[in-house]
């Protein structure tokens, strides 16, 4: 729920780029952004089960902040792009196979199309140019630095493997 809630922050970086599915209209409460996130969240809410809402999970993953902070420095033009790239990993993330979870098929399949109309609204926002030549030589030092930290704690995962068999 959290890595949605930081979008939220996201929406009003890019009033400069002329985007109207992140400028709020004048009378309305929220721009369309922040409306469809809402109702995002309002979903990954109803998911919860009853086997899980007592459950004892533990977080051992650490939520990216870092990375964040430093996309918050970012151009207008490359918050967007990260933001429809993490829009589109978390559509692939919840189109794969969640049986498992138990959860409503309507309600994931509403909160996928909300998830993929975010990401298409507002890959529409940004540059095409930002796809096609990349981010600037800050956000690609940024994407370097973290794919080093992630791959450091991937090998430190892999490792702990050996020392507990």
């Amino acid at each position: 729920r959290s890595q949605l809630l930081l979008f939220l922050g996201m929406y009003s970086t890019g009033s400069s780029l002329s985007c109207k599915w992140i400028v709020k209209d004048p009378g309305d409460k929220m721009c369309q952004f922040s409306l469809h996130n809402k109702q995002a969240l309002g979903l990954l809410d109803m998911m919860i089960t009853n086997t899980t809402k007592d459950a004892e999970i533990e977080h051992n993953v650490a939520f990216p902040n870092r990375l964040y902070r430093k996309t918050s420095k970012a151009t207008a033009e490359d918050k967007l792009a990260f933001t429809v790239q993490i829009l589109e990993k978390l559509f692939a993330l919840f189109e794969e196979d969640h049986s498992s979870a138990s959860w409503e098929e309507n309600t994931v399949e509403n909160f996928l199309n909300i998830v993929n109309k975010q990401a298409e609204e507002l890959r529409s926002c940004v540059s095409s140019l930002s796809f096609v030549f990349g981010y600037s030589a800050e956000a690609w030092e940024t994407i370097r630095n973290i794919t080093k930290d992630h791959l450091s704690q991937c090998g430190f995962l892999v490792n702990s493997l050996g020392n507990a068999h």
